[in-house]
């Protein structure tokens, strides 16, 4: 609700002083990956993605999106309450962080 069209980049944001450069970067350009799954729902570009071939984390984030993000789109995807994974944020955001 707060950023519905730019949650990547916010959640990037806040994540990159306790998580890894690649972690941060899937983080912040899996909505144009995702993309790939949802032009059927939109006029976006299916292939938005591909300026990202280069780029070291591309192959990474494809996975993300294809074996984890994509699947919470679906109503009958099985999932863990967040409960369940309250304290692996908790763990992440008690390290110390990194300012660059």
């Amino acid at each position: 609700m707060l950023a519905p069209h730019t949650h990547g980049e916010m959640v990037a944001a806040i994540l990159k002083p306790f998580v890894s450069e690649k972690a941060t970067w899937i983080v912040k350009h899996h909505g144009v990956f995702q993309q790939h799954y949802m032009d059927h729902m939109s006029e976006a570009d299916k292939n938005a993605r591909d300026i990202y071939k280069d780029n070291p984390f591309y192959e990474v984030c494809v996975n993300f999106c294809e074996n984890y993000d994509q699947n919470s789109f679906d109503p009958d995807f099985e999932y863990l309450p967040v409960e369940f994974f309250e304290p692996m944020v908790r763990k992440v955001f008690s390290r110390t962080p990194k300012f660059n």
